[in-house]
């Protein structure tokens, strides 16, 4: 039976979410599956929910839109609220459990920031506060719920602006329908003049990769114990 992946990943203009909607459909495409990545900016084209939807098959795909998701990856209090509608009971729900820094202004020194449109930072101040002052009530329905704190880890132990990397790496775990080393090459496609200027930025972008792998390779040993 062919292998189709289904994948929503919904966050904060200026998060990266469209740049990893687009990695993971390059890495697809290099592995030689079918792979379809479609973009939903919402009605806010600047400082509203971003969202990316991703498909990768063995087989063609049959349609570009679909109600439900194998892996939904909500990374603000607003992604969290436009994602449920896509969990079902076959759902892996990944959340930034840091819920959640203001999103950085994006730039094209490190990361894939540049992809998206980008907050302004009076919005997202104001969308910081929102999350203080609200507790994000999850999904219940999901076959499982990951928390990683992936804005955390991005800030304290890497850059701001990797965060969505660490977000890639933990969807490639979640996902299990592409390779790291495949991953890599499409980065090298995206940004490979980036990473020959600055060789230091593939290391960092490959750090946040891993250590998303890792929290969640972490989470679901956790469970399992």
């Amino acid at each position: 039976m062919a292998e189709l992946i289904k994948i929503a990943i919904a966050g904060e203009g200026g998060q990266g979410v469209q740049a990893i909607g687009d990695v993971l459909a390059e890495a697809g495409n290099e592995e030689g599956k079918e792979a379809l990545y479609i973009p939903n900016f919402g009605v806010e084209q600047r400082g509203g929910v971003s969202l990316a939807f991703v498909q990768i098959s063995d087989e063609q795909i049959g349609s570009p839109k679909f109600q439900h998701g194998d892996i939904v990856i909500a990374l603000s209090e607003r992604a969290v609220a436009r994602t449920k509608q896509y969990v079902t009971k076959d759902t892996l729900f990944v959340y930034d459990s840091s819920l959640i820094a203001p999103p950085e202004v994006a730039d094209e020194a490190v990361g894939l920031q540049v992809y998206d449109s980008v907050a302004p930072e009076a919005q997202a101040e104001a969308v910081s506060e929102q999350y203080k002052e609200n507790i994000v009530e999850l999904p219940k329905n999901a076959k499982r719920i990951i928390g990683i704190p992936a804005t955390d880890i991005a800030q304290s132990e890497l850059h701001p602006r990797v965060f969505n990397m660490i977000i890639l790496g933990a969807t490639v775990r979640a996902a299990g329908v592409v390779d790291i080393e495949t991953v890599k090459r499409a980065l090298e496609i995206k940004l490979g003049k980036k990473f020959v200027d600055n060789p230091k930025l593939r290391e960092l972008n490959h750090q946040a990769l891993q250590r998303g792998i890792d929290l969640v390779e972490e989470a679901l040993q956790g469970e399992e114990r």
